[in-house]
C-alpha cells in the first residue's frame, strides 16, 4: 500500500508540475531515454479543466500508472509490471487482466517544449503517444519522504516567476 501511495503521489505531483510548467533552464541532455522511470503526458493542458493523460512505470518497485486528469478531476489505474527491452508485461490487479505493451521512447521535438516521445502499442489503457522532457526522470526514489521532497522542489521550480 505504501508503494501504491508513492506512485500516486508521484504522478499527482508530475501532473500538477506539467500543468503549471513554465520556461526554465534546460537540464543537461540524458545519454538515452527509456519508457520507464520517467513521467509522460499526452499534451500540456491548456486550461484547468483540460483533461490530459499521464503514464509512468517505475522499475525500483515495478509498478506503474495510467491516469486521465485535469486540475479538478481525475481517474487512474495502477499496474504491476515486468520490463523486457521494449516490452512491458502489465498485470492490472483490479480486474486481474494482463497485457503486453510494446513501447518505443525516442528523442523528438514534435510537441513544443518537450524533448521525448513515447509510442505505445497493445495498451488497452491510456493513449498511444506520450511526451516527456528533460528533468522528468524518476530515478533514485526509494521512499515516500524522498518523493515528497522532490515533488515540492519541482513544484517550487516550476511555479517560480509567476
Amino acid at each position: 500500500m505504501k508503494k501504491t501511495l508513492l506512485v500516486l503521489a508521484l504522478v499527482s505531483t508530475g501532473t500538477y508540475a506539467a500543468w503549471r510548467w513554465q520556461s526554465s533552464p534546460e537540464p543537461k541532455a540524458a545519454a538515452s531515454v527509456t519508457a520507464t522511470d520517467r513521467i509522460w503526458i499526452d499534451h500540456l493542458p491548456t486550461s484547468e479543466r483540460d483533461t490530459f493523460h499521464v503514464f509512468a512505470a517505475i522499475t525500483e518497485e515495478p509498478i506503474g500508472i495510467f491516469q486521465a486528469t485535469s486540475q479538478w478531476k481525475g481517474n487512474f489505474e495502477m499496474f504491476r509490471h515486468e520490463t523486457h527491452g521494449d516490452t512491458i508485461k502489465a498485470v492490472y490487479p483490479q480486474d486481474k487482466s494482463r497485457e503486453e505493451i510494446k513501447v518505443k521512447a525516442t528523442e523528438c521535438k514534435e510537441l513544443r517544449e518537450m524533448d521525448y516521445c513515447l509510442e505505445m502499442h497493445g495498451a488497452s489503457r491510456g493513449v498511444k503517444k506520450y511526451y516527456s522532457r528533460k528533468g522528468w526522470e524518476i530515478d533514485g526514489v526509494h521512499d515516500a519522504a524522498e518523493l515528497a521532497r522532490r515533488g515540492e522542489a519541482a513544484v517550487q521550480q516550476l511555479t517560480a516567476g509567476e
